[in-house]
């Protein structure tokens, strides 16, 4: 597939990336921005985000944080039914 034919990412897209390379100190701070930010239940987020460590875009635009919770999702599926499933 080449580039033009790749879909861009929405503004959005890349304001999921940009919290997800933050780091937030207290507990819940993430939820809270997360519906603050986004409108949107954490749940909907870390549903969005694993699509979107999928799309080639997302790559391009933030490789290491793409690669980095790639490795963590693939960690968190390996520990089975007790790993979350969420990336961060």
């Amino acid at each position: 597939m080449t580039s033009s034919a790749r879909t861009p990412l929405s503004d959005q897209d890349r304001r999921i990336l940009a919290l997800e390379g933050r780091t937030f100190r207290y507990v819940g701070a993430k939820e809270r921005m997360i519906r603050e930010e986004f409108g949107m239940s954490p749940t909907a987020y870390f549903v969005r985000l694993n699509a979107l460590l999928d799309e080639p875009a997302a790559l391009e635009e933030a490789p290491a944080l793409v690669h980095r919770l790639r490795g963590r999702r693939t960690s968190a599926q390996s520990e089975g039914p007790a790993g979350s499933g969420r990336v961060a």
